[in-house]
C-alpha cells in the first residue's frame, strides 16, 4: 500500500478529551476514528489489526475443536424475556420494533440466541459435547463511553457457547478455554492474570477474567505475590482471624450514647475496637424488601456478594426517612436487635450476617434508638439472622484464604470465561438434549467471550513509547514500513524496486511515498504508526551501499544491500 493513496492520514492534533494512551495514538496514527460517542470507525490500518487479532482467535478456537457459525444481530425479544433478561442486564438493553410490530434487542450477549440455534436442531447425547463460536457485533448502551475502545457502545466480539450432558463433562472444556485463552493472548503478547471475578448480569456460579495488569484498566483486583490466587474485588475472599472468641458472653446491656452516626464516634465514645463494634448497613432491594446487611467493624460491606447471598439484582441505600418512617429505627444507630418487630406490619426485613460476625464476642452498637447503644450483642443468642455468608469486600494487607497477604492491582480485561451451568437451559423451553437413556436433559453450559477492538487498545497501552505504537509482527498492519526521502529519479527507482521486490515476495509493505514530505516528519509518522520494520531509501543510504533496515523499539541501523533485503528479512 502506498501511504499517498492510503484513507486514514496521521493527525498532528485531536481533541483534548482524549485522554487515554491507546485512544491518543490509535486516533493520531490513523487506526480509528470517532463516528458518536463510544463507536468507532475502524478506519483501514486498524481494520488490518482488527482482522488479525480475529485470524489468532480463530486459528486457536478451531485447534480447540470449536465451531464457527453466525447469529442474527437482532435477536427476538421474547427469548430475553425467556430468561428474564429484559430486566436484569448490567447495561441499558437496546430495542427495536419492525414493521409487522416484532420486539427486537439489539444483542449484548447471545446465550439465548444459541441456547435457540440448538434446541430448534434437536441434538443428543452423542452430539455432546458442542463448542459453538461467532465474531458478531454487540451493542451496549453503556452510561458512560471512555477510553475509546475500552468502554464502548458498540464494538466486536468473539463469544462462544459450550453444550454439555453434565458438569463433569463441561469442566472438561473449560479447562480447553482456559488453556485456549492463554495460548491467544500469548501469541498476541499480552502478559494476562487469570482472576476469579463476578458472573453479573451473564449468569452461572463462577467465572474467569484474563486481565492485563494496566492502570489503565477498570478491573480491580487482589492477588497474592505469588500469583498462586487472584480475584476481582467483587469476589475476592480472605481469611477473617478470630478476634476475641474465647471470651465469655457477657450479659446485653442498654447504654446512652450521644454520639453522631458515624462508626469512629462510637469508637471515640466507648474507647472500643472498631472491630468490636457492629457495622449495620440498611438496603432496599428490587421488591421492596429492606435488607439488613451486618458486618464486623473494621470491614466494608461487598453489595456485589451481598446481591448473590440474598439473590436480588438490584440494591439501593435505604433513605433516613425510611429509616425512621418504615424501619422505625434511627440513622447510625441502626441493630439486628428486635427490628423485626419495629419495621411496619406490611413491610418485610431480612437481616445477612457476614460470617464475620463468628469472630467476635460482644459487639457493641447501636439499639435502634437515637442516643442509645447496646453492649455485649452476639449472634444466635441476641439475635437470628435470616442468612449468613461471606459479603465482606476484601483489602489489601489481608490474608488469602490460604493465608498469604494480598495486594492490589488494577488491568484491563481482555476476556472471560463463565460458568453458565442450567442457567439458560432451565430457563428456556425445550433447552434439552435426549440422552443415552432416551430421556431428555437440560443442557449443562459455558460461555467465553473475547472483545477484540478492546485487545487491540491493550495491546498499545502495554506496547507503546514516547514516539508511537510498537505493533507486535503478528497483528501489524504491515510488516515493513518503507520510507522513501527524496524526490529524484535515482531515488524513486530504487525505492519502487524495493517496493515491488517485497511485494513479490508476499510482504505486506506500506510505502511512504509522499513528496515534499521532511524526512523528520515521515519518520515521526513511521514510529507512530508501529510498523515492526522500518526501510529507509535515500541518497545517503544508497552511498553507503543500499536502505537502511531498523525494527521498531530499537535504535541499532543496518545497511542492507537492495538485492539481499529479502534475505536479512528472512524470505
Amino acid at each position: 500500500m502506498r501511504y499517498s493513496r492510503l484513507f486514514g492520514k496521521t493527525l498532528k492534533t485531536i481533541s483534548r478529551d482524549i485522554v487515554m494512551k491507546s485512544h491518543k495514538l490509535l486516533t493520531r496514527a490513523g487506526f480509528i476514528s470517532e463516528s458518536t460517542a463510544g463507536r468507532y470507525f475502524f478506519l483501514p490500518l486498524g481494520m488490518r489489526v482488527h482482522d488479525k487479532i480475529m485470524k489468532v482467535i480463530e486459528e486457536e478456537m478451531d485447534r480447540a475443536g470449536a465451531q464457527k457459525m453466525i447469529t442474527p444481530v437482532l435477536h427476538p425479544l421474547e427469548l430475553w424475556k425467556e430468561t428474564n433478561r429484559t430486566k436484569t442486564t448490567g447495561f441499558e438493553l437496546m430495542k427495536v420494533k419492525d414493521r409487522r410490530g416484532a420486539d427486537f434487542a439489539l444483542g449484548g450477549t447471545a446465550e439465548e440466541m444459541f441456547v435457540d440455534v440448538v434446541r430448534k436442531n434437536g441434538v443428543s447425547y452423542k452430539d455432546l459435547p458442542m463448542n459453538l463460536y461467532q465474531f458478531s457485533t454487540k451493542f451496549r448502551d453503556e452510561l458512560r463511553a471512555r477510553g475509546g475502545l475500552l468502554r464502548v457502545r458498540e464494538f466486536t466480539m468473539k463469544d462462544a457457547y459450550s453444550f454439555h450432558v453434565d458438569e463433569e463433562d463441561f469442566k472438561k472444556e473449560y479447562k480447553n478455554m482456559w488453556d485456549t485463552y492463554s495460548r491467544i493472548f500469548k501469541r498476541l503478547g499480552l502478559d494476562t492474570v487469570v482472576v476469579e471475578s463476578d458472573n453479573g448480569y451473564i449468569g452461572g456460579e463462577y467465572c474467569h477474567e484474563f486481565v492485563v495488569i494496566s492502570d489503565a484498566g477498570e478491573s480491580r483486583f487482589l492477588m497474592t505475590e505469588d500469583g498462586s490466587y487472584a480475584a476481582h474485588e467483587d469476589v475476592a475472599k480472605f481469611k477473617k482471624v478470630g478476634m476475641n472468641i474465647d471470651e465469655k458472653e457477657e450479659e446485653m446491656v442498654e447504654v446512652e450514647a450521644k454520639r453522631g452516626p458515624k462508626m469512629e464516634d462510637g469508637v471515640e465514645l466507648h474507647k472500643k475496637p472498631l472491630w468490636q463494634q457492629i457495622k449495620d448497613v440498611l438496603f432496599v432491594d428490587e421488591h421492596g424488601r429492606f435488607i439488613l446487611a451486618i458486618i464486623r467493624g473494621d470491614l466494608d460491606v461487598n453489595e456485589t456478594k451481598l446481591k448473590h447471598v440474598v439473590d436480588v439484582v438490584d440494591l439501593r441505600h435505604a433513605s433516613d426517612d425510611e429509616i425512621r418512617d418504615v424501619v422505625h429505627s434511627e440513622p447510625g444507630f441502626i441493630s439486628p436487635v428486635g427490628i423485626k418487630d419495629l419495621i411496619c406490619k406490611d413491610k418485610k426485613i431480612v437481616v445477612i450476617a457476614d460470617d464475620s460476625m463468628r469472630t467476635v464476642k460482644n459487639f457493641y452498637g447501636g439499639a435502634n434508638k437515637k442516643n442509645k447503644d447496646l453492649f455485649n450483642v452476639n449472634i444466635d443468642r441476641d439475635f437470628k439472622p435470616d442468612l449468613e455468608g461471606d459479603i465482606a469486600m476484601a483489602e489489601k494487607g489481608y490474608l488469602s484464604p490460604e493465608g498469604k497477604k494480598l495486594v492490589d492491582k488494577k488491568g484491563i480485561e481482555v476476556g472471560n470465561i463463565f460458568q453458565l451451568g442450567l442457567h439458560y437451559s432451565s430457563r428456556m423451553k425445550d433447552a434439552v438434549f435426549t440422552d443415552k437413556d432416551g430421556k431428555e436433559k437440560q443442557f449443562y453450559m459455558g460461555c467465553y467471550g473475547i472483545g477484540l477492538g478492546r485487545t487491540m487498545a491493550t495491546i498499545v497501552e502495554m506496547m507503546s513509547d514516547e514516539k508511537g505504537i510498537i505493533w507486535p509482527e503478528i497483528v501489524a498492519p504491515y510488516k515493513v514500513h518503507l520510507v522513501r526521502l527524496g524526490d529524484s529519479g535515482d531515488l524513486k527507482t530504487k525505492a519502487e524496486e524495493v517496493y515491488e521486490k517485497l511485494k513479490s515476495c508476499n510482504v505486506e509493505v506500506l510505502y511512504d511515498d509522499r513528496e515534499d514530505v521532511s524526512a523528520g516528519e515521515k519518520f515521526a509518522d513511521a514510529d507512530l504508526i508501529g510498523v515492526p520494520i522500518r526501510i529507509v531509501v535515500s541518497k545517503k543510504s544508497l552511498l553507503a551501499g543500499g536502505a537502511e533496515v531498523k525494527k521498531r523499539g530499537e535504535e541499532k541501523i543496518g545497511i542492507v544491500e537492495i538485492s539481499r533485503i529479502e534475505k536479512v528479512l528472512g524470505l
